[in-house]
């Protein structure tokens, strides 16, 4: 099964996380009742990874290992290869999350001013809305331009809790 894409699920502080990888890389980072979850026709070419050698397997024991690592409080940048689907928007989006700096913030605005679009803070709220990878591609590092905490597929509790995580 050349295309199946490879998932188990893991704990974690934030609760079960389900982590999912083809032989491209990681294709996403779910939460437990997360709001964008992968979608249907993804899952219908899911198969349980069983730690074969594999790409896919070796994708995700690197993953888990790092998310380890991150919740441990020793890493602070992931170095893993992301295979997410999504539009070319969202994926310049997605790319520019990765730029914001472990333990810092940005506002929608200040992001889609990054990106050289600066009235598209809406799309570009959308297009962090539909993150299929979290943590590692950093959405919970997005707030209003207030400073005030918004929306998180995840639920505003674990924005918070990663938000505090990475200032300690």
């Amino acid at each position: 099964m050349p295309d199946a894409v490879r998932f188990l699920t893991m704990p974690s502080p934030v609760g079960a996380l389900t982590l999912a990888a083809s032989a491209a890389g990681l294709v996403g980072v779910y939460f437990e009742r997360h709001q964008h979850g992968p979608p249907p026709r993804q899952q219908s070419r899911w198969v349980p990874d069983r730690g074969q050698a594999n790409p896919g397997s070796v994708v995700l024991a690197r993953a888990r290992h790092q998310l380890n690592a991150y919740f441990d409080g020793t890493l602070t940048r992931f170095d893993l290869p992301l295979a997410a689907e999504g539009t070319p928007f969202q994926r310049q989006v997605w790319d520019e999350l990765r730029r914001i700096p472990f333990g810092s913030t940005m506002s929608y605005g200040e992001l889609a001013r990054a990106l050289g679009r600066p009235t598209a803070a809406r799309a570009v709220g959308a297009a962090n809305g539909r993150n299929p990878i979290s943590i590692v591609v950093p959405c919970h590092r997005v707030i209003g331009a207030d400073g005030s905490l918004t929306g998180f597929g995840g639920g505003m509790e674990r924005k918070r809790w990663l938000l505090e995580h990475e200032r300690r």
